[in-house]
């Protein structure tokens, strides 16, 4: 195993294990990083407008492709798995900063 491959699987680990902490460990808790004056997950999507059904659907398709992630460490073949799980992932952050900014929040959030 060369180095990049050790990288990529540290890093595949690192927003894998982020992910299940900000939606399992932390969901109901206080964070800087929360949008508007939200103390929990719930609250902070209603400071962004958005009804509750939408963190349902934002938590499930981001711990499907977490899961989706982490596996692809395992099993590298097909390529296709890695792909749709990196670039969902992107997806649904930029939709994330999308959100902090709409409702005004600093950029440190």
């Amino acid at each position: 195993m060369d180095l990049i491959q050790i990288l990529e699987i540290d890093l595949k680990l690192i927003n894998g294990l982020d992910i299940f902490n900000v939606w399992h460990i932390r969901r109901d808790k206080a964070s800087e990083w929360r949008g508007g004056n939200a103390d929990n997950m719930k609250q902070e999507f209603k400071d962004y407008g958005l009804p509750v059904a939408t963190m349902y659907a934002v938590g499930v398709l981001k711990c499907l492709f977490l899961i989706m992630l982490l596996v692809s460490i395992f099993i590298t073949e097909p390529m296709w798995f890695e792909t749709v799980a990196g670039y969902g992932i992107a997806v649904l952050m930029a939709g994330a900063i999308l959100m902090h900014a709409y409702i005004g929040d600093e950029a440190k959030k």
